[in-house]
């Protein structure tokens, strides 16, 4: 079990506001965490990696203390068993691949374990060649790999597929799940894609202005429980024009484009960019803003 309850004092884009997050997370658990940009998604992961202190509060892992500001606990991050992966990657690019691996393990029996994530990564073929001569989705396979060198009782994952394609950010996804149910560790991951979160996650909490202002499966936290349908699929608005009497929203799902008629009752606080929900009420489609 992951017990976290910190407050730290954040500056935003909107001025000053407080994190305060009192959370548990299971063994074993797929966790998102979901937001606007400056919730305190972010910082929530580096306080539990150790490179960020709280103003107040504690973090407990497995009912070892890392973090108590009041007994003045604080361990080190080379201490905490966690393995961070970051959406730049943040490899060392005058090393290998395998040397990327070699310099996060410490042990005996981490560096044993290498060969092992090479193959599970399907990077066993690229373990000579340096980050500069791999492709974005190669890059995070060896970030996640080197992540994972030290047996993590926590993967934290910072927004890690959003600088790839589609096509490969699907393949990465279903490898994570993958590498995810073969380790049984406990992931915390950071994303804006509610598709993604979908396909991933077992539990989400909802960050706003620094608090949870909602939690549980996928499902119970993003689809409307008051409205029925024979579909329910989740996307992004591209557009929203005119036409006639009412409007024309288009509407990406999956790489997938959806044109749909909408009143201007529906689209008046729906805005290009936004992500919906797209379901059916008695076989009209209608429209419905997610957070």
């Amino acid at each position: 079990m992951i017990e976290i309850d910190i407050k730290k004092a954040l500056k935003t884009a909107d001025g000053e506001q407080e994190l305060s997050v009192s959370i548990n997370v299971e063994n074993g658990e797929f966790t998102s965490l979901f937001g606007k940009s400056g919730a305190g998604k972010t910082t929530l992961l580096r306080i539990l990696a150790g490179l960020t202190n709280p103003d107040s509060g504690k973090v407990v892992v497995n009912e070892k203390t890392w973090v108590d500001t009041e007994q003045k606990i604080s361990l080190p991050a080379r201490e905490r068993r966690t393995g961070f992966v970051f959406q730049d990657y943040a490899l060392f690019p005058n090393m290998t691949v395998r040397g990327n691996l070699e310099f996060a393990a410490e042990t005996r029996e981490e560096k044993q374990r290498i060969n092992e994530l090479l193959e599970l990564m399907k990077i066993e073929k690229l373990q000579l060649r340096k980050p500069d001569q791999l492709s974005g989705g190669q890059r995070q396979r060896v970030a996640l790999a080197r992540a994972l060198v030290r047996k993590p009782e926590i993967l934290l994952l910072d927004e890690p597929l959003s600088a790839l394609d589609h096509e490969t950010r699907v393949l990465l996804q279903d490898e994570m799940l993958q590498i995810h149910n073969h380790f049984e560790t406990a992931v915390i991951m950071v994303s804006h894609d509610i598709s993604e979160v979908f396909k991933m996650s077992q539990r989400v909490f909802c960050l706003e202005k620094g608090v949870v202002i909602k939690q549980g499966t996928p499902s119970d936290v993003f689809q409307d429980k008051k409205v029925s349908g024979r579909f329910q699929l989740m996307g992004e608005v591209l557009e929203i024009r005119p036409s006639d009497i009412v409007f024309e929203v288009s509407i990406l799902i999956g790489n997938q484009f959806i044109r749909v008629v909408a009143t201007e009752d529906e689209i008046e606080d729906l805005h290009v960019g936004d992500r919906v929900v797209l379901l059916s009420k008695a076989f009209n489609p209608i429209i419905l803003k997610v957070g």
